[in-house]
């Protein structure tokens, strides 16, 4: 019952921190206003959030749950799911800067520097996609590799 309970969580939780991504990817566009950007503000602060859960229950599961360490510490697409997520993690530093400076300024950013801020936002939603095909072939037992 734990396996399955995690596995829900876990679900959810990366759903939904792909529906903030998305939701951030929508309102940061040309133009963008003051009460846009404290909105993308505390929306970012749920990105974060969601991340850290995704960390905790992630491994949560990989440790306790039915397949237990030593079948995801093994495995190839195990750690190329986490190192993925960790990119993202990282790819998302550089938003979540312009938006606190955005925020301080009380101006508008200019056009060019959402546009660059929408760069970082793609990169991410991009990766995010290969997070799903990660987990699959980790879920089959492809790229195990053995146990010494």
């Amino acid at each position: 019952m734990l396996d399955l309970a995690q596995a829900i969580a876990h679900h959810i939780l990366v759903f939904s921190l792909f529906g903030v991504l998305f939701a951030e990817l929508m309102l940061v566009q040309p133009g963008v206003g003051l009460a846009t950007i404290a909105r993308v503000g505390r929306i970012d602060l749920m990105y974060g959030a969601l991340a850290g859960l995704i960390i905790v229950v992630g491994f949560s599961r990989a440790v306790f749950a039915a397949k237990g360490w030593l079948y995801y510490s093994h495995n190839l697409f195990f750690w190329l799911k986490v190192g993925t997520f960790l990119v993202i993690g990282l790819l998302s530093v550089p938003p979540t800067i312009a938006y606190i400076r955005w925020r301080r300024s009380g101006a508008a950013p200019a056009d060019a520097q959402v546009a660059g801020v929408r760069r970082w936002l793609w990169a991410e939603t991009l990766l995010f996609a290969l997070l799903p095909a990660f987990a699959a072939a980790m879920a089959r037992g492809y790229g195990e590799f053995p146990v010494r």
